[in-house]
């Protein structure tokens, strides 16, 4: 019988706390966001660093043509979005497909994207490119 008042009083005292505390103040916006990183990778380009190390940390910096929808808990086909895409296409055959590019899209410089910046990416990817791509500080 103890036991059960001490739980009671202890309710109690948790009801009261609640309702005699101060209203909460909204959060402040803008500040630093520190978060822990078990490594530190040597570059911020996706398409040298291939470990969850290198590639974690700056994907939410860069975008693709598609993504999968970040509120579905099972990525595949049917949850598959646009993103610098509007849309895609495949041909008849499923051996051709065609991305339409989303409209007023800039670099961080303020150089429109195109189809180029698409190949260019993609022959990079498949080592059709000697070019090498400097990171931006």
């Amino acid at each position: 019988m103890k036991r059960n008042l001490r739980g009671f009083a202890a309710g109690v005292f948790l009801l009261l706390a609640m309702f005699a505390a101060e209203p909460a103040s909204a959060q402040k916006q803008g500040g630093v966001l520190k978060i822990y990183f078990f490594d530190s990778p040597a570059s911020v380009s996706i398409h040298e660093e291939t470990t969850a190390a290198g590639q974690g940390p700056v994907m939410g910096v860069f975008n693709n043509l598609v993504m999968y929808k970040q509120d579905v808990p099972q990525s595949g086909l049917q949850s598959i979005v646009t993103d610098l895409a509007s849309e895609w296409s495949w041909d008849e055959d499923k051996t051709h497909l065609t991305f339409r590019l989303r409209e007023g899209i800039k670099w961080h410089d303020g150089k429109p994207f195109t189809a180029k910046d698409v190949q260019c990416t993609w022959d990079l990817l498949t080592g059709k490119s000697d070019e090498m791509v400097e990171p931006v500080m």
